[in-house]
């Protein structure tokens, strides 16, 4: 690459090499001149303003690549499954989604290209709900111009983790909820748990097939959960006695109905007394008391993943921890903190 530079003065009728940003404090930062726009005589006195006094003309050599060209050649290589790129502007790409859905970013290779040089990555984090147009990465080359060898080692990462960034859509389960607790079965206070799950399964594309109450009876629990598994229930949810206490039996319950348990207890808070279990392929998951005063529990970092597919283990679970402590803010931000990254 050779670069010529020359006085604004002289550059009437030359080509502009790259788009030329200008930055109003406040107000505005964006490109006023872009890359193939033809400096007219006008423009000079604009030029100035923006403290421009010369521009540079570049003149690619053999295996060397404009930014625009560049970041878009790296952007299609990390893009996966369901997200579209925007036009190249100023070296950068965004990539946004094309549906609503779970974002999948791969950490590990968001990494390795990050360690290429020159190249830029950035990403919200993974297993997060996004909706259709929401940006999830943006993509960006820091020179002008890059050897293509750069391009060609992120386009490598690109194929070796079919796809860095996805989004992955939410399917329309079915849900049966298990409202459990004598107070609730006998109708000494009113149910509050059963419209806070409806809503939750609203939110996230889950359909509740049905709803039905039982008292602190293991026998019935396990009855109303192997119902469910009979009219063919993608999850169920059972709500109350998940504490250690004696007449508390959900947990014992879920046990009883043989389903194979991944945890019972979560790193999470508010969400510590969690149980999920997997009676075949339909989850069932224990839900603590927490789930109905609090906005954002555990349920919020694992219903997705199942909605999509997923079938988490103990590691998934551990993992929740590093992130996992809900900050019980006045006004609930979720997902822009920290909880569940």
């Amino acid at each position: 690459m050779s670069i010529r530079k020359v006085r604004v003065d002289d550059a009437v009728g030359m080509v502009v090499a790259h788009d030329m940003t200008q930055i109003i404090p406040g107000e505005y930062k964006g490109p006023v001149f872009r890359k193939g726009h033809i400096i007219r005589s006008d423009d000079i006195q604009h030029l100035k303003d923006m403290g421009k006094e010369h521009i540079f003309l570049i003149d690619l050599h053999e295996g060397q690549l404009h930014e625009d060209e560049a970041v878009r050649r790296m952007a299609e290589a990390v893009a996966g499954e369901n997200v579209f790129l925007t036009a190249a502007q100023e070296g950068r790409v965004n990539i946004k989604a094309a549906v609503d859905g779970l974002l999948k970013i791969n950490r590990e290779a968001v990494e390795a290209v990050n360690l290429v040089e020159h190249a830029v990555l950035s990403t919200l984090h993974s297993n997060r709900v996004v909706r259709a147009g929401e940006l999830v990465a943006g993509v960006k080359i820091v020179p002008l111009v890059v050897e293509e060898a750069t391009v060609s080692a992120v386009e490598a990462l690109g194929r070796n983790s079919q796809g860095l960034i996805s989004v992955k859509p939410l399917e329309n389960k079915a849900v049966g909820v298990v409202i459990t607790g004598n107070e609730v079965f006998y109708g000494r206070i009113e149910d509050k748990y059963a419209p806070v799950i409806a809503a939750k399964m609203n939110l996230y594309g889950a359909q509740v097939m049905d709803t039905v109450f039982q008292p602190d009876d293991r026998e019935k629990i396990v009855a109303a959960i192997m119902e469910f598994k009979r009219r063919g229930a993608d999850i169920v949810i059972a709500t109350g006695g998940m504490s250690v206490d004696p007449d508390d039996v959900t947990a014992a319950a879920i046990r009883s109905t043989g389903a194979k348990v991944v945890t019972y207890g979560s790193p999470v808070l508010p969400g510590a007394m969690f149980m999920l279990a997997y009676l075949g392929d339909m989850a069932v998951i224990g839900m603590p008391a927490c789930g109905m005063y609090s906005k954002i529990t555990v349920l919020d970092m694992v219903l997705p993943r199942i909605l999509i597919g997923e079938k988490l283990t103990k590691t998934d679970i551990a993992k929740l921890g590093y992130g996992g402590l809900c900050m019980a803010c006045e006004t609930c931000r979720y997902p822009q903190c920290s909880f569940g990254k």
